[in-house]
């Protein structure tokens, strides 16, 4: 995880919290999916809701929403939004 103390990974932020993507963490084909699916650097994303178990998590970024497992979503560093 990138050396920022305000970083955190995107499973963690709540639902209504919002936060920009630092950093897409690894090197393997889901890190490349969730590149090609607007994760980078800099944009901006919103926690949407979560199921009533914690998992999946829907997210809304670039104008869509999206699913991720907290599994996914702990590969996704993030800079909390206040």
């Amino acid at each position: 995880m990138t050396q920022n103390p305000t970083a955190t990974t995107l499973d963690a932020l709540a639902p209504g919290r919002a936060g920009l993507v630092i950093d897409v963490v690894g090197d393997d084909r889901l890190s490349r999916r969730l590149s090609d699916l607007g994760f980078w650097t800099g944009t901006r994303i919103e926690v949407v809701r979560r199921a009533p178990f914690g998992d999946p998590t829907q997210y809304r970024l670039q104008g869509y929403r999206i699913a991720l497992r907290r599994s996914e979503a702990q590969r996704v560093v993030v800079e909390e939004l206040r």
